[in-house]
């Protein structure tokens, strides 16, 4: 008893939130997949590991997304903050957004390009599945303090993503990608950048506990790698197109030693460190270099917007 209480107040909640108090802009978005040629089935042209990766990724996408507007939705009411209110609206816009264009992507185009494991995940986004309805029962279950400090942690590896996007010519001028998905992904790493202290300080407010926000990410950090790499593995050797496996494991390398993967797990365990808080990580200069950059006056996105 006496190590959890030195433990509870290593980690105790201290009471600092974001300094910008300015709401996140919901725009409203509609990307042009498959116009006017058609995806390929390896939409990162030529690298087997990154388009199955990426495919899987978007699949699940829309299910996080969701979780967090569930969550957002949930406990909306019980923030008396009005400007934090405020930030929670737009942030839960911005992901309802996000949500309608992966799964357009997902939908309309991933689903015909024989993803196998992709698709599997897509289907637990049904409601009528049982995949669905037991991710839903375990958000009831843990409670909305638990279901708040998940979002919050989510919200750290989504921003950690989205800064790698965004700072690494290689990833957001990625060679041989698809040109409309990586609009939508630079766009969904804007505004990951833009709101990526939202459910950090709602869940604050709300008392979510820390332990269970470092947690957590403690869970994340150990398990990340060893349930993703047999999903790409598995998703891998049921694509018939995919079966080189020198090639598959050269590129697997790359992309392990690359900027999207390499350090990652330091970046996402910084969340543990006690008195955390994501605006430690200074972005400001790039969300606005990449606010011109996609929606400025002559902005790459400017005519993506509904």
């Amino acid at each position: 008893m006496a190590i959890i209480s030195t433990l509870r107040r290593k980690v105790a909640a201290p009471t600092r939130l974001s300094k910008d108090t300015t709401p996140p802009k919901v725009r409203r978005m509609r990307f042009r997949f498959g116009e006017p040629i058609p995806m390929e089935h390896l939409f990162v042209v030529g690298n087997i590991p990154l388009s199955h990766g990426l495919a899987l990724g978007n699949a699940a996408i829309p299910l996080g997304e969701d979780s967090l507007v569930r969550a957002a939705k949930k406990f909306m009411k019980d923030i008396d903050d009005p400007a934090l209110k405020k930030r929670v609206a737009g942030f839960v816009g911005q992901e309802i957004v996000h949500s309608q264009e992966h799964d357009r992507l997902n939908g309309d185009h991933l689903v015909n390009l024989r993803y196998p494991i992709a698709n599997w995940i897509m289907q637990a986004h049904i409601e009528s599945k049982l995949g669905y309805k037991a991710i839903v029962w375990a958000e009831d279950f843990v409670g909305i303090r638990m279901h708040a400090a998940v979002t919050a942690m989510l919200e750290h590896i989504t921003a950690t993503l989205g800064r790698r996007m965004l700072a690494n010519p290689e990833l957001y001028a990625m060679p041989g990608a698809d040109p409309e998905a990586l609009k939508l992904l630079t766009w969904h790493a804007l505004e990951e950048l833009e709101h990526k202290s939202v459910m950090f300080d709602a869940a604050r407010h709300l008392g979510a506990s820390e332990i269970a926000r470092i947690g957590s990410m403690a869970v994340v950090v150990t398990l990340l790698y060893p349930v993703l790499a047999p999903l790409l593995l598995l998703s891998i050797l049921r694509d018939r197109e995919a079966w080189r496996p020198v090639i598959a494991t050269r590129q697997a390398i790359e992309i392990v030693r690359g900027p999207l993967l390499k350090g990652l797990l330091g970046e996402l365990a910084v969340f543990m460190r006690p008195g955390f808080h994501p605006d430690d990580i200074d972005t400001e200069a790039l969300v606005q270099e990449w606010q011109l950059k996609l929606f400025g006056a002559n902005g790459d996105l400017v005519d993506r917007l509904r």
